[in-house]
């Protein structure tokens, strides 16, 4: 059976919108480290998952994801592994506009990865913003909350990053950024897409609220 393009995401990035970020060849990939540490086999045969291995030097990592069993080459072995969702926009999303809301820059490079490491929405790197489009909301100058897009595939992009700085919760800064970052996705042509670790109900059941359905369950490996 053939496999959708979104099951093997990082793969189907590399290979086609992002292959000008990519390291290595016709089975194995991954992003240059420096942006984010997404890495992928073409599949899971010797062939391809030996390349998988020799793209990683001593002490480097990488993050695996995809649908179905991750299977690693002899020469990795996994730090960490957790269950994830896929979701895919179950609809259109319309475009709209909110004062509160600016488009980030290099300038805010710093403020960006300072926010991540507090909320820890995902993999992020000052490289972010070599990749994607990030927007979001300050407060009396303190970046408070961010989304952006992270992985692209042909008629698809990934929506990432989406957090909120503790001191700004509750407040759907949030769902209006998800929505937002959506919306920009879809005015471009392409349908939004975004994961989510199964364990996290709250960010699930925010993001059925908008608009995304269950794809496939995923699973990660570090």
């Amino acid at each position: 059976m053939t496999s959708h393009e979104l099951d093997r995401p990082a793969w189907a990035s590399l290979t086609s919108r992002h292959a000008g970020f990519a390291e290595g060849d016709a089975r194995a990939r991954r992003y240059r480290p420096a942006i984010v540490p997404f890495a992928a086999s073409a599949d899971d045969s010797p062939e391809s998952l030996s390349a998988l291995g020799a793209l990683l030097k001593p002490g480097e990592t990488a993050v695996l994801l995809q649908a179905g069993a991750i299977r690693l080459p002899a020469s990795l072995r996994a730090s960490r592994w957790a269950e994830g969702v896929q979701m895919l926009a179950g609809g259109s999303f319309a475009p709209f506009e909110d004062e509160r809301i600016m488009q980030l820059g290099p300038a805010d490079a710093a403020d960006m990865l300072t926010l991540a490491r507090l909320t820890e929405p995902g993999p992020f790197s000052l490289k972010a913003l070599d990749i994607g489009r990030f927007w979001g909301v300050r407060e009396n100058g303190r970046l408070v909350a961010m989304a952006g897009e992270r992985m692209a595939q042909p008629g698809y992009v990934e929506v990432s990053g989406v957090c909120t700085h503790p001191d700004a919760r509750g407040r759907g800064l949030a769902r209006l950024l998800s929505r937002y970052v959506a919306g920009r996705i879809a005015a471009a042509g392409d349908r939004p897409y975004l994961h989510a670790f199964a364990t996290n109900t709250p960010a699930i059941r925010l993001y059925e609220s908008i608009g995304f359905v269950l794809r496939k369950t995923m699973q990660e490996r570090d």
